[in-house]
């Protein structure tokens, strides 16, 4: 694998991490909670994972500029900028919310989860968005 791997990596640990999460919201509705533990675990586990192939390709590589042109262009960078503002919220909104979870401070762990699972949903979805508009278009 080489540096040029890693943004197909990266939207690749974001699908993963957005079926997860799907998957452990399934869990914990239906009550299974052991389940729902591991499941979130691998998505935090996945996630971490991506944002350590992000900072490697990103200090050695730097960004890609956009080339699209027209209103694809205004709904790439909307997607973008939502994507990056609420990115920068889920690894403190993540690892407080497992860290509630597995200390089995349930009250205050779902009340935290109703705000972390859409952002860091969100933020997994758009990312694999980002590298179809960017690589793929």
């Amino acid at each position: 694998m080489t540096l040029a791997d890693l943004p197909a990596v990266n939207a690749t640990l974001n699908a993963i991490s957005a079926v997860l999460l799907v998957i452990g919201y399934r869990l914990i509705r239906r009550r299974r909670i052991d389940a729902h533990r591991r499941v979130m675990i691998a998505a935090f586990a996945t996630s971490t994972l991506f944002l350590i192939c992000y900072v490697i390709y990103h200090a050695n590589v730097g960004s890609r500029p956009f080339t699209g042109q027209g209103p694809i262009r205004q709904v790439y960078f909307a997607v973008l900028i939502s994507h990056i503002v609420l990115a920068a919220t889920v690894p403190p909104l993540a690892l407080i919310t497992l860290i509630r979870g597995l200390r089995a401070r349930y009250d205050s762990h779902a009340r935290l989860a109703r705000w972390t699972l859409p952002i860091w949903l969100y933020v997994s979805v758009t990312g694999v968005i980002v590298y179809v508009m960017l690589y793929q278009l």
